[in-house]
């Protein structure tokens, strides 16, 4: 039964993926989204209490999961790894899926197009960008206090270095069809990010 359950509940979120990508997140009804499952809106609510749940179930299916497998890297133990190797790993971790992945990249900008008439856009990022933010910044806080980096805010260090990560693709963003990257390509990218925010960072630590 669980098997099931776990079976319907991930093609209830397909479906769900595909109608937000082509009606939008505010015109897409739970009505529809049972026509299109072949049941009812009162199974639909078994599974999801609200369209808001189910939108946050759609954006960590397929656009913010990857945060999850990237976030681990910078809560392992770090006893024998300096800051920047942990963000290199971090970072490609991130670009791999930012980059190669169409589905992620649909919901993305569904969710952009969304943000300005909807509540949409806080959604997304309390559902996997908040997170990864404060994950980050608590990984930066502590190479502060052993004297890797400078003393600064964590948060705006964290905030800083991801948008030099994403500098360089977010005209992705705008592209009909963006082709994926190589691995060197994203490992040069992701080295490039790294290099710029050590640099920034280690201003002010004495030698």
């Amino acid at each position: 039964m669980k098997v099931r359950s776990e079976a319907r509940r991930s093609a209830i979120i397909a479906t769900a993926a595909e109608l937000f990508k082509e009606a939008g997140y505010e015109r897409a009804s739970m009505n529809e989204l049972a026509k299109r499952l072949g049941g009812s809106k009162a199974t639909l609510y078994n599974y999801f209490s609200s369209k808001e749940e189910l939108l946050v179930a759609v954006v960590q299916a397929y656009a913010t999961g990857h945060l999850a497998e990237a976030m681990t890297s910078l809560t392992t133990e770090q006893q024998s790894e300096n800051l920047k190797t942990v963000l290199l790993r971090f970072g490609e971790s991130m670009l791999v899926v930012l980059t190669n992945d169409g589905e992620a990249l649909s919901i993305y900008r569904m969710i952009i197009a969304e943000a300005s008439h909807s509540d949409v856009g806080m959604l997304f990022y309390r559902s996997g960008p908040s997170q990864c933010i404060e994950a980050l910044a608590k990984l930066l806080a502590q190479a502060m206090k052993q004297g890797e980096i400078a003393d600064a805010d964590p948060q705006l260090r964290a905030l800083q270095f991801l948008s030099l990560l994403t500098a360089e693709t977010e005209l992705r963003l705008y592209q009909r069809q963006p082709q994926p990257l190589e691995r060197h390509q994203i490992r040069q990218l992701v080295n490039n990010a790294v290099e710029m925010f050590m640099a920034g960072a280690l201003v002010g630590i004495v030698k």
